[in-house]
C-alpha cells in the first residue's frame, strides 16, 4: 500500500469553501525510460483519482504518462454537511487505494 497524506480541515461552517490536499507516494513509471538493461521498463502510473464527498463525487482527475511520482492534488469544494470525504487512486497493474477522512460541519 503507498503512503498517502491528506489535508482536510477536521471542522468547517456549512456554505465554506474548503481546500482538500493529497498526496501519494508513487514511483509513476512512464513506460519509455530504459532501464540498466536497456530494455524499456513497464509502465506504472496512477491512472485515475476520485474524491467523494458523502458518496457523490466532487472531483476527479485522469492522469497520463507525463505526471510526476508522487502526485500532489488540491481543490476546492462546498462544506455541505458533516460526514465523509473518500479519495480512491487507480492505476495501472490493478494499484488501487481509498482513504477516508471526516469533516464536521456546522451552522
Amino acid at each position: 500500500m503507498a503512503r498517502a497524506i491528506i489535508n482536510v480541515p477536521p471542522t468547517a461552517r456549512r456554505g465554506e469553501v474548503i481546500e482538500i490536499r493529497t498526496l501519494i507516494g508513487h514511483p509513476m513509471e512512464t513506460g519509455y525510460r530504459p532501464g540498466n538493461d536497456g530494455k524499456t521498463l513497464p509502465r506504472d502510473i496512477i491512472r485515475r483519482f476520485t474524491c467523494r464527498y458523502n458518496g457523490e463525487v466532487v472531483f476527479s482527475a485522469e492522469f497520463f504518462p507525463a505526471i510526476a511520482a508522487n502526485p500532489n492534488i488540491a481543490f476546492h469544494t462546498v462544506a455541505t454537511e458533516s460526514g465523509n470525504l473518500s479519495f480512491t487512486w487507480e492505476g495501472d497493474n490493478g494499484f488501487q487505494q481509498t482513504e477516508t477522512v471526516n469533516i464536521n460541519v456546522s451552522g
